[in-house]
């Protein structure tokens, strides 16, 4: 159950995350995003652990698995899901996203030997199918704003979400072996960072100006919200509970945000989104009851 709620928490944080992503968007590219979000998130959680003491938690192979998560989930997970974006388009790329669930469920009996019960099964599949219909239906962002050819979308949307999957499946062993949350999410940011940070050496990655005081405030809020609240919660339930189904709790950010789009723009969900909803929560109903 505690899985359950630290995976809930953590979809929560990444909901509040992407509202302070969405008021720098168009404004500062997605590398620079990721490359100023991931360093922050960097700072933040060194500077909790070095108080707290949780580096002590880690030893070298812990380290190594926290690495391989990151580059999985970060490195690969990030570049092939913006590049996805370009391709189809922010809808199209939240429904290729939800994928990233039954590849951890896959993941997590291939590799672990982690098994799920029918009603379990049941409630994945209710909160995937909730996910989907959450982000369908009319949109003002429809595809991607230059037309290319949708099947490498697919694919790179593919990619993402297994790299997703993979990233948490890797983490797994070092959460288990008991490493602080906070002190796994400072190396995984950390590994994150660099590499976004090695990528200015070529040119085509360098931005053409600096985000503004005020877009590097927002910035670091999203990096507080999920990269060092969410992201922690989400190592805590890698503990405690099967990949499968802390991957698809956790992936719950776009049922989540609903009422924070309603409180913070007035605008109201369509009735997919809320059948979506309640498909969602039905399925997180029944995962609880079995956990």
């Amino acid at each position: 159950m505690l899985a359950v709620a630290l995976s809930l928490a953590a979809a929560a944080a990444f909901a509040a995350s992407a509202m302070f992503i969405d008021s720098v968007s168009g404004r500062v590219g997605p590398l620079q995003l990721s490359r100023w979000q991931m360093s922050l998130a960097f700072l933040m959680t060194a500077a909790i652990v070095a108080l707290t003491g949780g580096w002590q938690s880690l030893d070298l192979t812990m380290v190594l698995w926290l690495t391989a998560s990151s580059a999985s989930g970060i490195m690969v997970g990030s570049l092939t899901y913006i590049a996805t974006i370009q391709y189809t388009g922010p809808r199209i790329s939240a429904l290729l996203f939800t994928t990233a669930s039954p590849f951890a469920l896959a993941l997590g009996f291939g590799f672990r030997g982690e098994t799920v019960s029918l009603i379990q099964a049941a409630g994945v599949g209710l909160i995937v199918a909730g996910i989907a219909l959450a982000v369908m239906g009319p949109s003002r962002d429809e595809g991607a704003r230059n037309p290319k050819p949708l099947w490498i979308g697919i694919g790179l949307g593919l990619i993402t979400a297994f790299a997703q999957a993979l990233g948490s499946l890797l983490a797994r062993p070092a959460m288990l072996a008991g490493a602080d949350p906070v002190a796994a999410m400072a190396v995984r940011s950390g590994t994150g960072a660099l590499f976004f940070i090695l990528l200015l050496a070529l040119p085509a990655f360098r931005p053409a100006e600096l985000p503004s005081r005020s877009e590097i405030r927002h910035i670091g809020f999203a990096a507080l919200a999920g990269m060092v609240v969410g992201m922690s919660f989400l190592m805590a339930a890698l503990a405690r509970g099967d990949v499968g189904i802390v991957t698809t709790l956790s992936s719950t950010t776009p049922i989540l945000i609903l009422p924070m789009v309603w409180v913070a723009y007035r605008r109201i969900p369509g009735p997919l989104a809320w059948v979506g909803a309640v498909l969602a929560v039905v399925g997180t109903a029944l995962i609880s009851a079995t956990t």
